[in-house]
Parts: structure tokens; C-alpha cells; sequence
């Protein structure tokens, strides 16, 4: 086994604190990847709050992992010692069902292995990026363009990937009026991967402070929603709304934006239900969809895709012994645009 430290949640609700625990050996289709880089997720939060139910106790969070591979199994043959190299939201999958035949590990009938709070196909718990290292299966590790910043590369492991996904699946491009609503860690990608796509950009936010931000990332136009008077003008405007709030509102408000045939896609995840009422859908014959990351083969062209474009996250570089203010300031909406930890501090 493999000495290892991180930052873990030991139950609900408290402190992250330093943690050491034991990694699996490296078997002959795995690679040792040393995390030089770890993004904060809003969905971390969540997890070491238990504020979903499922977490799992000890718990290192992090899924938007980077970082330089350390060691090879012998039947390795896609990377090598050196090779840049990521870890997103999961690390396996049963490998069998229609959803992995297709490259949709996220959506495994058998259960998708994610990469901290659950359990792996020996019964071990699974711990994440804020450590110093990681052992993955070949098959789920990504890798990162030369182009691309590790720090700047890691949150698109999951918040790229999370907006690049539904963009593509619904076919958003040219020609297209896309709303964003909400300009954070998700909604900051969205703009700029939708940018990159030609589409025309709105920004939906609730702080006026957002607008000059929305405007650099490559927004066309921003909208306070604040303002009762934004749902008139904006309404039947736009073909797609990405939704990246993880907030409780109401999404019916916004479903009114649609034109006819417009769909409405949720990325974001509340902890509360929100009601849909049914003629917001019936009336223009609206869709309210929802989306879940992407496979790998989905990510792996997420990331080649920013190296063209040149497009990374926004981020604020912290030492892992911050990483509760971090916490805190991310639900206070106090950060530009994702928080990254430098994993050499941990030395």
C-alpha cells in the first residue's frame, strides 16, 4: 500500500483537517499520478456537509485533479512516466453496459465509481484530489494538453466538462441565443466554451457587480435578474438557458425566456426541490432537461478542445491549509472564479 496525505472531513459539517491514509499498490493497467493541483467544486461542499445524504465517512474530497505520472503498471501502454495527466469525477465503471459501450461512463447501469466518497470494485473507499497522490486505472485518466496551465486546466475536469457537455449534446452553436444563468465556477466556463462555440451569450446573474466579468469572458449582453423587468423583456428570447445555479430559485421564471421548442438545461444542483409548474412547459412546448458531466472520451475532447481555443479557468491558487476559508468564501460567492489548491503545500 501506498502512504499518502491529504485534507479529509471526518464527519458532517466539520473542518477539513490533515489526514493520512493508504493508497493501493499499483496494479498492471493502473498509473501512480503525483496531484501537483486540485480545484474546489461547489459539489465538495456538498459532500463534506452530507447535504445530498450519500457521503461517506472519512472523506478526502476533489475531482478536478492534475498532476504528472509517477509510475506505470506493466500493461500500461497509453501513458508513460512524466505524461501530464488528470483525474475527473470518476475513476471506473462497469466497463459492460449500454452507457460505457457508448462512452457514457457517467451514466453506468452498474454503477459509476466516483472518485471520492464511495466505494471501489474491492469495497475500499474511495478518496480524492486533495492529497498528495492518486492510482487510477489507465482507462479514466485524461491527458492534459501542453498548452494548458495544470492550474488553470484543472477545473475543467468537472466544471468544463459539466457545461461543455450539455453545449454539445443539444447542438448549441451559431446562430443560437444562449442564456447562462448564474456566473460562477460553472457559468464562467459556460460563457467562454459557448463563446468558442459562436454563440450569442447572455449572462443571467443576480449581481450587477457580474456585468464587466461577463462582458470579458465573451458575453454579448448581461441581464440583472434582480430586476423584475428582465423576465419581461428577456421573455421568449433565447433558444437554451444552462442553468449552473446551486442555489434553490425558480426555474419557472426562467422557463418563460424560451422561445417555442426551447429547452432549459439544469447543471447545477440544489439542495432543496424546486417545483415546476406545467404550463411553463406546455405553453411553447418547453423542455426543462438535465446534465451530468460527460464520459472520457467526452472530456479528453473537452480538453483538447480548450488547448485550441486557448481556454482555461479563472482561478485563485491557495495552500491546502486554506481550503476551509476557502469553503466558506465559495458560498459567499467570494471567489473569481475557482479555487485551486497548490498540492506542494502539503510539503
Amino acid at each position: 500500500m501506498l502512504a499518502t496525505k491529504g485534507y479529509a472531513a471526518m464527519a458532517a459539517k466539520e473542518p477539513l483537517q490533515p489526514f493520512s491514509f493508504e493508497r493501493r499498490e499499483v496494479g498492471p493497467r493502473d498509473v501512480l499520478i503525483t496531484i501537483t493541483h486540485c480545484g474546489i467544486c461547489h459539489s465538495d461542499i456538498h459532500q463534506a456537509r452530507n447535504e445530498w445524504g450519500i457521503s461517506l465517512f472519512p472523506m478526502v474530497p476533489g475531482h478536478e485533479i492534475v498532476g504528472t505520472i509517477a509510475r506505470v503498471g506493466t500493461e500500461v501502454t497509453a501513458f508513460k512516466v512524466g505524461d501530464r495527466a488528470g483525474i475527473g469525477c470518476f475513476v471506473d465503471s462497469c466497463r459492460s453496459c449500454t452507457a460505457c459501450r457508448e462512452g457514457l461512463e457517467q451514466y453506468c447501469d452498474g454503477g459509476t465509481v466516483w472518485t471520492y466518497s464511495a466505494q471501489d470494485k474491492g469495497g475500499r473507499l474511495t478518496q480524492g484530489g486533495y492529497s498528495t497522490q492518486i492510482v487510477v486505472d489507465e482507462n479514466y485518466v485524461l491527458r492534459i494538453p501542453a498548452s494548458l496551465s495544470l492550474a488553470g486546466a484543472a477545473p475543467l475536469l468537472c466544471a468544463g466538462i459539466t457545461t461543455y457537455s450539455p453545449l454539445r449534446q443539444w447542438g448549441v452553436g451559431r446562430y443560437h441565443k444562449l442564456a447562462v444563468v448564474g456566473l460562477g465556477g460553472l457559468g464562467h466556463m459556460a460563457v467562454k466554451l459557448a463563446k468558442a462555440m459562436g454563440t450569442d451569450v447572455t449572462v443571467l446573474s443576480t449581481s450587477e457587480k457580474k456585468r464587466e466579468d461577463a462582458q470579458r469572458l465573451g458575453a454579448t449582453n448581461f441581464a440583472v435578474t434582480s430586476d423584475p423587468q428582465t423576465f419581461t423583456k428577456l421573455q421568449g428570447y433565447f433558444h437554451y438557458i444552462l442553468d449552473t445555479v446551486s442555489a434553490p430559485h425558480d426555474y419557472n421564471v426562467y422557463l418563460n425566456l424560451l422561445k417555442t421548442d426551447g429547452t432549459m438545461i439544469l447543471v447545477g444542483a440544489p439542495e432543496t426541490p424546486t417545483t415546476v409548474e406545467a404550463f411553463s412547459l406546455i405553453f411553447k412546448r418547453r423542455r426543462l432537461a438535465g446534465s451530468l458531466i460527460g464520459g472520457i472520451k467526452e472530456t479528453q475532447a473537452m480538453l483538447d478542445f480548450c488547448a485550441r481555443h486557448q481556454i482555461e479557468s479563472d482561478i485563485e491558487l491557495i495552500p491546502i491549509q486554506q481550503v476551509n476559508e476557502a469553503y466558506e468564501r465559495v458560498l459567499k460567492g467570494d471567489v473569481r472564479y475557482r479555487f485551486v489548491i497548490d498540492m506542494a503545500s502539503m510539503k
